[in-house]
């Protein structure tokens, strides 16, 4: 890692990914933890999936998520930190009717800086669940409901 100040419009090696219609600006890699900043807009979501190797967690900036688990269902917001452990499915989506901004954040970082290159502007979903699953990301089958 380097010292220093990352500006906040900036991200690692000027990236910015387009993943699921929501936008990644890495900001931080190391082995043991990958931090990106994301825009979620309304009415979009990412597919109920496990991270088997890693636990995540988002701490959301502005706006609202909803994070279903097998089990749960939950709300978040502003200021609220939701926690994600390796191993259990978890659904994001944002049906609050405006645009989240927040900080996502993997342990370890395996291979998700990586899966977000190969899948930034990817539109077809059998191709994004294709290449997740090579980089340990697993999508569930989507029920009716979504």
């Amino acid at each position: 890692m380097e010292k220093g100040v990352m500006k906040a419009d900036a991200g690692m090696n000027d990236l910015a990914w387009n993943v699921v219609g929501h936008t990644y600006v890495p900001k931080f890699l190391t082995e043991e933890t990958f931090v990106w900043h994301a825009t979620i807009p309304d009415g979009t979501f990412v597919p109920p999936h496990i991270h088997p190797t890693q636990d995540e967690w988002i701490y959301i900036l502005d706006g609202e998520l909803e994070i279903e688990f097998p089990d749960d269902h939950c709300k978040a917001g502003s200021g609220d930190t939701i926690k994600m452990p390796r191993g259990i499915a978890h659904g994001i989506f944002n049906r609050s009717g405006k645009t989240a901004t927040c900080i996502f954040g993997v342990s370890p970082a395996r291979d998700l800086y990586k899966l977000f290159t190969e899948l930034d502007g990817v539109r077809d979903p059998q191709e994004l669940v294709r290449l997740s699953a090579l980089r340990e990301v697993n999508f569930l089958p989507l029920s009716n409901a979504d």
